[in-house]
């Protein structure tokens, strides 16, 4: 951490990764930056995967009906075009910059597919956890079209769109959650802007580079497009674009600090409770 005389705690890259050639539901193939060997979550985010390709083979399989159990998942599209269908009765496609948030609670099945048979399909996902006295809460199911999502104009030219928490000019985004008051961000910086954004000091934040690079922290380390990286903790965010314009991700959110159980689609506090998921499930009771 780096200890402004304003007394603000400036947080640095600690981190960076490039994340791990994966694929998931009916083979789409992506990058896996959370929930990998190299980094296995960053409390409370679980899983961060980016897919992006112009190849249908690569996509058009989607990720057919599955089940979720005691976390949240959210899909933040930048282009191409998903639909989301659950057992709760909701449904909705999202295009470039729309976002679906899914509380999965007690249990969900849910399918997301491409609503698309060529061209770019571009996005995240993001696996949220919950905390203990909210893992078997009724399911919820947030979604917000790009014209629904707010945005923050600069007069560097420089463009926020806040998704989830609040900027430091007061622009607040669509989505609710109150058990870890994330903050999500998509900030695109014209080359050698600055960025700034203040965040509880304890909270976990990460960056993801969509395009161009950019300088982050006192120290101005580098981090290119394509590469993930961990901030130190502290309640200030600084970002310079380098010499052409620049896109990227900022995620943070309040630590549980609970214990982890996991195996496939089920995240829960105990060995236990994961098996008592997949019992459920078995017996149709989600």
């Amino acid at each position: 951490m780096t200890k402004l005389t304003d007394n603000n705690t400036l947080r640095e890259l600690t981190s960076v990764s490039q994340g791990q050639p994966s694929s998931d539901g009916d083979g789409v193939k992506l990058t896996r930056l959370i929930g990998n060997p190299q980094i296995d979550m960053l409390d409370p985010f679980l899983l961060f995967d980016h897919f992006e390709s112009e190849q249908a083979n690569d996509y058009i399989g989607g990720f057919p009906s599955h089940p979720h159990r005691g976390f949240e998942t959210v899909t933040y599209m930048l282009a191409g075009k998903m639909r989301h269908k659950d057992n709760a009765g909701n449904e909705g496609v999202i295009a470039a910059n729309g976002v679906q948030w899914m509380t999965a609670g007690k249990g969900i099945i849910h399918s997301e597919m491409p609503e698309q048979e060529s061209g770019l399909l571009k996005g995240f996902q993001l696996w949220v956890n919950l905390p203990k006295t909210h893992k078997m809460s009724e399911p919820n199911y947030q979604e917000f079209p790009a014209n629904e999502v707010a945005i923050e104009q600069g007069d560097d030219g420089s463009e926020i769109r806040v998704i989830a928490g609040t900027t430091n000019k007061g622009t607040t985004g669509p989505v609710i959650n109150h058990h870890v008051k994330p903050t999500y961000l998509d900030v695109h910086l014209p080359a050698g802007t600055q960025f700034e954004q203040s965040l509880a000091t304890t909270d976990n934040a990460f960056i993801f580079v969509i395009q161009g690079s950019i300088l982050v922290g006192s120290s101005d380390n580098k981090l290119d497009k394509n590469q993930l990286g961990i901030l130190s903790k502290g309640d200030l965010v600084t970002v310079t674009a380098s010499s052409e314009n620049s896109q990227f991700l900022l995620i943070s959110g309040k630590p549980l600090n609970e214990e982890v159980a996991r195996d496939g689609p089920f995240v829960m506090n105990t060995k236990a409770e994961v098996m008592q998921a997949f019992q459920d499930f078995k017996n149709n009771d989600f």
